[in-house]
């Protein structure tokens, strides 16, 4: 079969295309071809396809309604490959490609002849809004039953179940001007803002820039729109100042100007970017934007009519007709008839006409339209039936035929009998609706104009709207408004434009638009044939007027019942005709019932460029300290601590069996206890405070008092949120009198340096302060044993007797030759000295102590026997025995709050709530098992009646369990309602496997209760 044949709607002329070239692709697996310069969406016109998807509610046939980021309808499913397979593509914002595969996302088991039509030619009695919510609701035993069904015929496409085998990008970009947008209104701002010498960014969604200027009727200075836009965009290039982006959609508008623009780089070429010399090219990028002043020049949509059965595929936008005509060279199908309210649904019967297609007929809404384009249509001798409107589409998988009667708009009631047109095209076009999305974003509500019967957007500072997105849609009047904005932009960030010449536009003479937004049938709408609003989510004039019905009168109320303007749609057809016909249910004017808020994105964002390069292993890094490789080599079993590899244990061979973590660390904790052992602490995290207000900063964050900590000694310290609980901990040392270094947890570094920046940027910018991440900068080895101190003497020049370096002080010397701080902090309860050196000596200090080491029986330890030494000491992990409602005071470390400092420091005042003060809180202390060999589950529950009846109340919960060699036994840390009143009663932890556990309440302090062994 020859191309021409083929492509049965592509014109002989005309379009923007490349016919010179013919592209091959495939659609739920038929093969079709096109050319370069095509959407999808205009291949699959120009190639007959009339049903390209199943709707989302009723599964009824869709047909594609528009040309841009508006479509509702087709969406679809991309890729050849499972690992190329993208989801929710619109098929007309997709760039036609050799070997392009497509499919619907919806329709089983395809969508010509899809089984859930039947719900569909049944949903309007039987799936009215809220449906889901009234039937599903029992019984509850059946709900996982009916949401996997649910699941099942929902849904707008599947995500890959393979690796994405492409790179996405992120791009921090500033500039003085952003313009949004590259039709008449974008290019014009942007000229102006560039002669000016500003730096300026236009972005555009489009292929091209020119935005309707590509598919225009009128000229500029005579000549065709397409060739000013050529000339400007060429002359915008060829600046230095300028970036020009295409194919980029703005997606969010934040706070002081930050834009975030996806580009789709390569999406256009193939399923996979592609490879030059050797290198995978980005798919998709996201940028990240700063600007001084924002132009939206977003233009507008095209508002369809509402009628009934105006989804039935060959019902479209009037401009989606004519960009299809002019831009592609694709008349998409071949008798029209257009129902319009204002004259610039005229263009599209004058393109059809010129096309070779017959136009059955124009019916205007109005009574007595007149215009330059009404003229026109005059002059070819289509017929213009006044006053009237199609009030229902005939047809099924295409239409067949348009019911026409005449209308009383005001009364909204059919007010003479109805003919039938026979067509296979009906276009309509109720007027124009500014893209006011960005706009919202910023949290300005939008105002409504009754001369353009739409929402115009309200401003904020360094916001300008022009062209469409301002309401104004006469060419000549866009094009000044645009060189106005870029000007006024320019200006704001100290740039002068010179004049800038726009060229001669003919004013076309228009009459006033009629305010329709729902054609009315001549049974009431609850009863007629579907009306929709909203394609996309399938929601109905009926099911808008249900809802006011039902009590919801609040816009936003009437949207999540219905579901308008959900989805990837975000209410660009259908928002404002769902607006009014709540305005009219509810007898209110449009304004005061208002829109909705729009929110980020404006179009989908794939999740490629949302993540840009930070995945895999740049998503959640792996951080290795200096003696990583050490603990490779000796065997090491690693854990993961926040992004760090921390050695767990290590398995030693034993008569050529490989220890268990239960033998291992068994050794280990011996090896502690009785003779001295070595831990790489370097994880720890690690911030260095410095400035005159340091001290007083410190005694702010933390509950104890740091005004007298002297140089050289070191304190534990308690960090609550603002709500009291406890939220980190640590030493910190005094290193000079303005000088503090702090120690948190592994897993909280980050969190807690930007919990500092917070509090002192945000409340105490007075403080003289100054806080650096310092965690890379040391490692941290930790000697702990009876033995660490003759160990350590070995190879040190600082005075380690105890009555000269006592227990939580630092002293400064050399080890093994390397300036060193080292400090008496123990974790075990054991005597231990914690050495910092400069990372990159880590590796001859830690081996200069195993030489050394080696005649006291120095046993490397893991984070495991770290943790059974911390518990036997009744050391808390914050993270693990606090779960963020948990104060200092539940704790039983009263002992670490200062009561009485004069400044209220975080989570003070938290703390005299009558909920902090009540007796039953959850409290932390010991479990003894009765059964010495039973180590309890850390999460198992806790309760003082076993046999009460399920639901059992729960008392607490275990937090930390293991097994103590140096207790032989196991032994737990739990947290207990009212716990430290309870010593000594016993309490029950009944498991899944029906086992009852009993354990006494005891201290949580295990081992060594008074410190002794510490302090030696």
């Amino acid at each position: 079969m020859s191309q021409s044949k083929k492509q049965v709607h592509r014109l002989a002329k005309g379009g923007r295309i490349d016919r010179s070239r013919t592209l091959s692709f495939t659609f739920n697996g038929q093969s079709y071809q096109g050319h370069p310069g095509d959407t999808l969406a205009s291949a699959l016109l120009a190639n007959g396809v009339d049903i390209v998807n199943r709707s989302f509610k009723y599964s009824r046939p869709r047909g594609i309604v528009a040309a841009g980021a508006e479509e509702p309808n087709a969406i679809v499913q991309l890729g050849s490959t499972e690992a190329a397979q993208v989801p929710n593509v619109r098929a007309t914002q997709q760039a036609l490609f050799a070997g392009l595969t497509a499919r619907s996302t919806n329709g089983w088991p395809n969508v010509q002849r899809d089984l859930m039509g039947l719900f569909g030619k049944l949903g309007g009695k039987f799936m009215p809004p809220g449906f889901y919510y009234k039937t599903f609701m029992a019984p509850a035993s059946l709900w996982m039953t009916y949401e996997r069904y649910i699941r099942k015929a929902a849904g707008l496409g599947r995500s890959p179940m393979e690796a994405d085998p492409d790179t996405y990008d992120h791009l921090h970009q500033h500039c003085d001007v952003l313009v949004v947008g590259g039709g008449a209104a974008g290019l014009a701002a942007a000229l102006a803002a560039a002669r000016s010498s500003a730096r300026v960014i236009v972005a555009d969604e489009q292929e091209e820039m020119g935005g309707s200027l590509l598919d225009s009727r009128e000229t500029l200075d005579g000549k065709p729109a397409d060739q000013w836009v050529a000339q400007v965009v060429k002359e915008l290039a060829g600046y230095d100042n300028v970036t020009l982006l295409p194919r980029t959609t703005a997606n969010g508008y934040h706070d002081h100007h930050f834009v975030t623009l996806h580009e789709r780089r390569t999406e256009h070429l193939g399923e996979t970017a592609p490879l030059v010399k050797g290198r995978r090219q980005v798919r998709a990028r996201m940028h990240r934007v700063r600007a001084g002043q924002v132009i939206l020049a977003t233009g507008a949509h095209e508002r369809p009519l509402v009628y009934a059965g105006n989804d039935v595929p060959g019902n479209m936008l009037a401009g989606a007709v004519s960009t299809y005509i002019r831009r592609y060279g694709v008349a998409p199908g071949h008798k029209l008839v257009l129902t319009t309210s204002n004259d610039y649904g005229y263009r599209a019967a004058l393109d059809w006409k010129e096309a070779g297609r017959e136009v059955v007929a124009i019916v205007d809404a109005r009574q007595s339209p007149a215009g330059d384009w009404v003229e026109a249509a005059r002059a070819q001798g289509i017929k213009i039936i006044t006053g009237s409107a199609v009030i229902e589409a005939k047809g099924g998988s295409r239409v067949s035929a348009a019911r026409v009667a005449k209308i009383d708009i005001d009364a909204f009631q059919v007010s003479g009998p109805a003919q039938e047109l026979a067509c296979d095209t009906i276009a309509s076009s109720g007027g124009y609706s500014p893209v006011i999305h960005l706009a919202s974003h910023t949290g300005a509500r939008p105002t409504w104009r009754d001369d353009i019967l739409g929402f115009v957007p309200s401003l904020v500072k360094g916001v300008h709207a022009c062209g469409g997105a301002n309401g104004t849609y006469a060419l000549g009047e866009v094009l000044a408004e645009g060189v106005e904005a870029g000007i006024k932009a320019a200006a704001v960030t100290g740039h002068a434009a010179p004049a800038v010449s726009l060229p001669q536009v003919k004013a076309l003479k228009q009459g006033p638009a009629a305010p329709l937004f729902q054609v009315p049938h001549e049974k009431p709408t609850l009863r007629a044939p579907k009306q929709f609003v909203d394609l996309q989510n399938d929601v109905t004039a009926a099911g808008i007027e249900l809802a006011t019905r039902e009590g919801f009168e609040s816009i936003e109320h009437v949207k999540r019942y219905t579901a308008m303007g959900f989805g990837t749609d975000q209410g660009k057809l259908g928002n404002i005709n769902g607006m009014a016909i709540a305005a009219r249910c509810l007898g209110r004017p449009i304004p005061e019932v208002g829109t909705t808020v729009f929110r980020p994105n404006y179009t989908p964002v794939t999740f490629g460029a949302i993540v840009g390069r930070h995945c895999r292993d740049l998503f959640d890094p792996e951080r290795y300290t200096a003696l990583h490789q050490w603990h490779v080599e000796h065997g090491a079993e690693f854990e993961d601590v926040g992004q760090w590899k921390r050695p767990w244990y290590y398995p030693q061979t034993v008569n050529g069996k490989v220890e268990t973590l239960h033998e291992a660390v068994a050794r280990e904790c011996s090896a502690v206890r009785e003779k001295v052992g070595i831990l790489d602490a370097s994880t720890l995290g690690k911030i260095d405070i410095q400035g005159p207000d340091a001290r007083e900063f410190l005694a702010r964050v933390y509950t104890n008092k740091w005004e007298k900590l002297a140089v050289g000694k070191c304190r534990y310290g308690l960090m609550c949120k603002d709500d009291g609980m406890v939220t980190d901990d640590g030493v910190t040392s005094c290193l000079a009198d303005n000088h503090f270094l702090m120690t948190t947890t592994t897993g909280g570094a980050a969190a807690i340096l930007e919990w500092l920046e917070l509090w002192h940027q945000t409340e105490w910018p007075e403080l003289d302060v100054y806080f650096s991440s310092v965690t890379d900068h040391w490692a941290t080895m930790t000697i702990t044993g009876p033995e660490a101190r003759k160990l350590l003497a070995e190879i040190t020049d600082i005075d380690l007797d105890k009555e000269s370096f006592k227990f939580m002080e630092w002293r400064a010397g050399k080890v093994a030759g390397v300036p060193a701080r080292v400090y008496r902090i123990s974790f075990t309860g054991e005597l231990t000295f914690e050495i910092n050196v400069q990372a990159n000596y880590a590796m001859h200090v830690w081996q200069t102590l195993f030489k050394h080491g080696e005649k006291y029986g120095l046993t490397p330890y893991g984070t495991e026997t770290m943790h059974v030494l911390r518990a036997e000491k009744g050391f808390i992990i914050v993270g693990q025995d606090t779960d963020g409602s948990v104060t200092p005071e539940d704790l039983g470390m009263q002992w670490c709050v200062g009561y009485d400092k004069p400044f209220s420091w975080i989570g003070k005042r938290a703390l005299t709530r009558s909920d902090t003060k009540r007796e039953n809180r959850k409290q932390l202390v010991g479990l003894k098992p009765k059964d010495p060999k039973v180590v309890l589950e850390e999460g198992a529950q806790i309760v003082f009646d076993p046999k009460h009846a399920i639901p059992m109340p729960m008392a607490g919960h275990v937090t930390s369990s293991y097994y103590s060699p140096t207790l032989d036994s196991g032994f737990a840390l739990a947290v207990v309602k009212g716990g430290h009143q309870k010593m000594g009663e016993t309490v029950y932890l009944p498991m899944a496997d029906g086992q009852t556990h009993e354990a006494k309440i005891v201290s949580p302090i295990f081992y060594d209760p008074k410190g002794e062994r510490q302090n030696v």
